[in-house]
């Protein structure tokens, strides 16, 4: 019910079909680490798809300060915002409120941003903070290989990789490894998770092989 729903909206908000492939790989990620959990892998893939629905319209990131925290506080709270809103994931997250979804889908979102000044504390947010910069990294590793297959990439080529500076340069490295941290696991079994989660999804991420 969730998932339905919520790809209905990111497929209205992003046209852009990388965006749309990368919101796809997060939740990926997060369906597999909700059924590793026992967690609520419907709710947790539709916040996997919804947590970059409006980058594409509002691409902008503040900086963090009191003032991002206090509209990232209202927000979440209910509370009036302001006009305009300081850019993503604040719109996204204010059209998913104003549409009556719960409290723990609109954190979820926001804590992804470190600028937001919500930080990440249930297990779904340690997830979606985990694995959005590892996924777009480990595709981006697949992409490269003369196959184009996910099936392919190990997690020693992935480490390998995120030594070379000239590749996939706008990932931040040391995002990667703190979103390790925040879930709580080596970076090294974080990539495996991420590899089996997207290598179960290949199919519908373009990432089986030419």
């Amino acid at each position: 019910m969730y998932t339905e729903r919520a790809r209905e909206i990111l497929y209205e908000w992003v046209k852009s079909e990388s965006l749309r492939k990368h919101c796809e790989a997060v939740a990926a990620c997060m369906e597999h680490f909700a059924q590793r959990t026992g967690a609520d892998a419907d709710l947790w893939v539709a916040v996997g798809l919804l947590h970059d629905m409006d980058f594409e319209q509002y691409p902008h990131m503040p900086e963090s300060g009191p003032a991002t925290t206090a509209i990232s506080e209202a927000l979440l709270a209910g509370a009036a915002l302001p006009d305009p809103l300081p850019g993503h994931p604040f719109y996204g997250v204010a059209h998913l409120r104003e549409t009556g979804w719960s409290p723990e889908v609109l954190r979820a979102i926001m804590s992804h941003a470190d600028y937001s000044g919500i930080t990440p504390e249930s297990p779904m947010e340690r997830t979606l903070y985990a694995v959005d910069e590892v996924s777009g990294f480990v595709t981006a590793v697949a992409l490269v290989r003369p196959d184009k297959s996910i099936h392919t990439v190990e997690v020693a080529s992935v480490r390998k990789k995120m030594k070379d500076k000239a590749f996939a340069a706008k990932v931040d490295r040391a995002g990667m490894i703190h979103g390790a941290e925040v879930i709580g696991m080596p970076i090294e079994e974080l990539i495996a998770e991420v590899i089996a989660a997207l290598r179960a999804a290949a199919d519908r991420l373009g990432l089986a092989g030419v």
